[in-house]
């Protein structure tokens, strides 16, 4: 059975996010816990907050043990873009982009992981 959780709107870019998730994407949950606690990088905390809460949801909505989870898919999407303006030389102005992500993570029991690598 799979359990997933969503972070939307998250300040941060995309890609910076997915340097975290792709330390994590396919370890067992414990070890994706005590990699992001060590993980010297903005989106840790969030993303390790994404994971508790897509574990507690394997937990409370089907039953399963947290104990035997693993992060079967882990991925960040482009969100909206804060478009702002800085001036610059001239009169001019130059766009700055604030770029946020979507970071969704889905957990698995064994039974479902290894039948994803088959």
């Amino acid at each position: 059975m799979k359990a997933r959780a969503e972070a939307k709107y998250v300040r941060q870019s995309p890609y910076k996010v997915r340097l975290v998730l792709d330390l994590v994407r396919g370890m067992p949950v414990d070890d994706a816990r005590a990699t992001l606690d060590f993980t010297n990088r903005r989106a840790a905390p969030t993303i390790k907050k994404v994971l508790n809460s897509a574990v507690a949801n394997a937990e409370h909505n089907f039953a399963l043990d947290a104990d035997e989870l693993f992060i079967s898919e882990a991925f960040a999407d482009e969100g909206p873009t804060l478009k702002r303006w800085r001036p610059r030389a001239r009169g001019r102005a130059t766009r700055i982009n604030k770029r946020t992500s979507h970071i969704t993570i889905v957990v698995a029991d064994e039974d479902d992981f290894e039948g994803e690598d088959a």
